[in-house]
């Protein structure tokens, strides 16, 4: 190349005076919150009977509605999104089938005994602020939350994309960082992630106005038991950072004074089926 020696360079010294020492620095550390997604979740047959039962039950929906924290008090505050709660044996045993592998993707150490789902649906201007799913789960250091999501094609909506936001652990401390990875809403296509996790439903558009062209999800909360009772074998490696841990301790601000008496989209706890021994998508099922 013109203008450059041939001859091999000669290293250079970057000195104090450009890099301090290692004793002044005070690095944060940026934690991504783990995400496990699946393509072709339900299938063909199955998204479509879901997509179309939601778009016939549009008079059942009733307007999303959040929990504050610390006065207890419901609102629609930071949010504008339908809901439907509903439940489903075919989709939790869906669940069921698949979770032992979300588990060892995610290094979650938990047993997970039951689920809360509810129907939303996002039209123009439709989004969900920064939050975490405290409000949804009994333990927010040991639960799962899952998006599934549904729509038609073409797409009649713009946006509507998940961001899950990094955990920045700072001086022994966790808080929720700015940077964030992005999941799009593709149709029967399912998000895993700790339900400590902050995240955000960006807005979306629907340049039609018809409910059938909306962002649909079946939005699922998993709660997860004691530790004691999970086996040996299904616990992480000690050896590994406890990401879990963090993700709680960043949510602690989010996490409700009081239990709930009931869910405040009116979600009913449904018991998830165990998996058995032939689990379609356990972790010894997939090859590399």
């Amino acid at each position: 190349m013109s203008g450059y020696t041939m001859e091999p360079a000669t290293p250079m010294e970057i000195g104090p005076r450009v890099l301090p020492p290692s004793d002044r620095w005070s690095p944060a550390l940026a934690v991504p919150a783990p995400v496990c997604r699946f393509e072709n979740f339900l299938g063909a047959e199955r998204a479509a009977a879901l997509l179309e039962y939601a778009i016939a039950r549009e008079e059942d929906f009733t307007a999303g509605t959040v929990l504050d924290p610390l006065t207890g008090q419901v609102s629609r505050k930071g949010r504008d999104s339908l809901v439907l709660p509903v439940t489903s044996e075919v989709f939790s045993a869906h669940l069921a089938d698949c979770l032992p592998l979300v588990q060892e993707v995610l290094g979650h150490r938990a047993e997970l005994v039951e689920s809360l789902t509810v129907l939303t649906a996002h039209g123009e201007g439709g989004h969900f602020g920064i939050h975490t799913d405290a409000s949804r789960v009994r333990d927010v250091s040991r639960a799962l939350s899952a998006v599934y999501y549904l729509h038609r094609t073409p797409r009649g909506f713009g946006g509507g994309q998940l961001r899950l936001y990094d955990t920045v652990v700072d001086d022994g401390r966790a808080r929720p960082g700015e940077s964030y990875r992005t999941v799009e809403p593709e149709h029967d296509t399912i998000a895993f992630f700790p339900s400590g996790a902050f995240h955000e439903v960006v807005p979306s558009t629907c340049p039609s106005g018809r409910f059938s062209d909306h962002r649909f999800t079946l939005t699922t909360w998993i709660s997860g038991g004691e530790p004691a009772t999970v086996p040996q074998a299904r616990r992480p490696d000690a050896r590994r950072p406890d990401v879990w841990r963090w993700l709680a301790d960043a949510a602690e601000g989010t996490r409700p004074l009081h239990d709930a008496a009931e869910d405040h989209d009116g979600a009913r706890p449904v018991a998830l089926p165990p998996p058995g021994p032939d689990t379609r998508l356990g972790p010894g099922r997939i090859r590399p």
